[in-house]
């Protein structure tokens, strides 16, 4: 068995502690999620020396998490609905069908990744405003829809050319049109693509903050972030409960990619071989 040499023994010494360093601080957040008051504000301990349930109950009950909850999956859930059912069909047309200027508007949305979303804020916001959008959950979902189509055509173009010609020559031989081959054909093959394309759109989607803060005025329709926002901006913070809403927020997250990580591993590979 070969030793492994000074600079692996180094190298992985400093990867373990760079693991805990990143990781504590998740860890302490689900420690004090579980604390009283009182516990938090003692520090030390990392394990809850009296846990309780108590925290978690009145973030999510009585500080009305639950309806911030149900506001985040609605406008993340119809968000990454628009983007797989929009998308979906543009990058077929792009890979499949042939029309006058498709390659510069290809390009065209690919020269979008390049563009940072916060120099389009106030245009955005202005437009929303004159639309009568601003404040609304609508005003939040069309932007997020749009501001994902250039990674998704760029991933689910090249998810569909990478499909053979033959299929698709075989199928329009037996009398399918372009709608029926591509519900039939192309999209059950490019599954980890449209998994990998809806957790890229979930996740930045459910932790949006800066244009929710600056859409959303009416608390009733606040998401998750600003609802952690205001529970963090009292006179006196309740450090228990912030970190309580902090752990809401995020497990969602945690479960939705643990629950599709392979597909989400395929999806990305197949990206970068094609």
């Amino acid at each position: 068995m070969r030793r492994p040499s000074a600079w692996g023994v180094v190298a992985y010494v400093a990867l373990v502690l760079y693991a805990v360093i990143s990781l504590y601080p998740f860890a302490w957040m689900v420690s004090a999620a579980f604390k009283d008051r009182l516990e938090v504000l003692e520090g030390g301990h990392l394990i809850p020396a009296r846990p309780t349930l108590a925290t978690l109950a009145d973030t999510w009950s009585r500080l009305h998490f639950f309806d911030y909850f149900l506001n985040s999956l609605q406008v993340t859930g119809l968000t990454v609905l628009g983007v797989l059912v929009i998308y979906s069909l543009a990058g077929y047309a792009f890979a499949m069908v042939e029309f006058p200027g498709r390659r510069f508007v290809f390009w065209f949305f690919v020269a979008l990744l390049f563009v940072p979303s916060i120099t389009v804020l106030l245009p955005l916001t202005i437009l929303e405003n004159r639309l009568g959008l601003l404040g609304t959950h609508a005003g939040l979902i069309l932007p997020f829809v749009n501001g994902t189509a250039p990674l998704a055509v760029l991933m689910l173009t090249a998810a569909f050319r990478a499909v053979p010609r033959d299929l698709h020559d075989a199928a329009t031989a037996d009398g399918a049109g372009e709608l029926r081959i591509f519900w039939r054909v192309y999209l059950p093959l490019a599954r980890p693509t449209l998994i990998t394309i809806g957790v890229l759109t979930a996740v930045p989607t459910w932790n949006e903050y800066v244009l929710t803060r600056v859409s959303l005025n009416d608390e009733s329709r606040y998401t998750l972030p600003l609802a952690l926002e205001r529970l963090a901006s009292g006179t006196v913070p309740s450090y228990n409960e912030i970190m309580a809403g902090s752990l809401i927020l995020v497990v969602p997250v945690i479960v939705l990619f643990l629950a599709l990580q392979r597909y989400f591993v395929n999806g990305l590979s197949g990206a970068v071989k094609n």
